[in-house]
């Protein structure tokens, strides 16, 4: 029979109870086998790992550009001025020296080629691009490139110095490091008057694999060097790349002029070919010259002849910050107590020669008169005339005071000199 209840309800009431029904009931999600959990995770590892491996190579492809966007300014590269000898070693103790057999000379040479080992991390080959194939060059490897040195990081820029004579023709350049590999250079700056280059390398563009085999090279004291000390000669001396040099500096009293300075040389009895390119070094390791492809082209004999770099760093300073090195066209020689004497000659300058076209022959300097002050800086021989040379800038005016002889002696002379640039 049928329950009370149930007769109490009416038609609909019953239908809708059954209609909703089904939301008193708990809905549980269909058990997972290990073996589908199993594979669910090997889809995600595998999603993982394509996501990862994009995420890797959009990385690297965006890290020259995101560098170059969010890049800071450059810091400015400053050359340490060379510290004053603290003595010549006389009072040193003399030490007992071993007597030499081939195992002591072995060692010795062991030695001074792990320091050049790490020299050579500083070095670098540039080269022009050509736009034929260099045939040559394949077959033998010797390239025609002219060895620079890894001067300054500016924190964007790798910097390296270089003779100016790969710059002749070209517009392109590319860069060797020591472990082989070639990037694109830019010319930072050039100057033609002392024969010397910045080229720049995006530190962007360098692998990290490179970085293991370069370093930034230490520029040494030149004005310490003397007679008999030992050097190494490293880079392009012998016609091909990355040549090794030993010997002794054979003379420090010689000089190389150009217009507005002069340079030390330092003198070497190291072999070298007539247009041979490198850096020489001490055996600490320090930059001590740069070896142009000639020095002295009246001279027959082909040795390793380097420009004192200790004359060259405010130059590459400016090379380095992209500023022209200040030119203003004189060829001059010191005025010596000699001369003073014999000739009555004022001190300062004496003009022996005027560039044609330069800012010196437009102020009016002739050759014959003799320079004492530049600006507020006074002028006693050529190394004073040069720093304060260099501490004016292209386009600026400044006064040159000198005498001219006359009639009656020497007049004093005013110039106006607007500094110029040779890059």
């Amino acid at each position: 029979m049928p329950n009370e209840k149930d007769r109490d309800l009416s038609p609909e009431e019953g239908s809708e109870e059954k209609k909703y029904s089904f939301l008193q009931e708990t809905i549980k999600p269909k058990p997972i086998s290990r073996e589908q959990f199993i594979k669910q995770l090997a889809r995600f590892a595998v999603y993982g790992l394509i996501l990862g491996v994009f995420a890797c190579f959009g990385f690297f492809a965006l890290k020259p550009w995101i560098e170059d966007v969010f890049a800071r300014d450059p810091k400015t590269v400053t050359i340490p001025e060379d510290e004053e000898s603290e003595g010549d070693g006389n009072d040193a103790e003399e030490e007992s020296v071993p007597a030499a057999n081939t195992d002591s000379y072995e060692e010795l040479m062991e030695g001074m080629n792990e320091r050049a080992e790490e020299a050579r991390k500083g070095i670098v080959s540039v080269e022009p691009v050509q736009s034929e194939e260099d045939w040559e060059k394949e077959m033998t490897g010797i390239t025609s490139g002219t060895s620079g040195v890894i001067a300054a990081d500016n924190g964007q820029e790798i910097l390296i110095l270089a003779e100016d004579s790969v710059c002749e023709g070209a517009v392109e350049w590319t860069v060797t490091f020591q472990d082989g590999k070639q990037y694109s250079a830019s010319l930072k700056m050039q100057d033609k008057n002392t024969g010397l280059v910045m080229f720049s390398v995006s530190r962007g563009e360098i692998a990290d694999s490179t970085w293991s085999s370069i370093k930034v090279s230490t520029l040494g004291n030149s004005n310490l060097v003397t007679q008999g000390d030992t050097v190494m000669a490293l880079g392009n001396m012998f016609g091909y790349a990355d040549g090794m040099g030993y010997g002794v500096v054979s003379s420090t009293d010689y000089k190389e002029a150009f217009f507005d300075g002069e340079c030390d040389i330092l003198a070497t009895n190291i072999p070298a070919e007539s247009q041979g390119t490198g850096v020489l070094f001490n055996m600490a390791g320090e930059v001590i010259g740069l070896i142009p492809q000639t020095v002295w082209n009246d001279t027959e004999s082909s040795m390793v002849n380097a420009y004192a770099i200790s004359d060259l760093k405010p130059i590459i300073e400016l090379l380095a910050n992209g500023e022209s090195v200040p030119y203003i066209g004189i060829y001059g020689t010191t005025v010596t107590a000699q001369l003073k004497e014999e000739q009555g000659m004022p001190g300062g300058v004496y003009v022996v020669d005027v560039d044609p076209d330069s800012p010196a022959m437009e102020a009016g300097i002739q050759s014959g008169d003799i320079i004492y002050a530049v600006g507020d800086e006074n002028v006693v021989n050529i190394g004073s005339y040069q720093s304060a040379v260099l501490k004016t800038r292209e386009g600026q005016q400044i006064t040159f005071v000198g005498r001219r002889i006359g009639a009656e002696g020497y007049v004093d002379v005013d110039f106006t000199v607007t500094v110029g640039s040779k890059k």
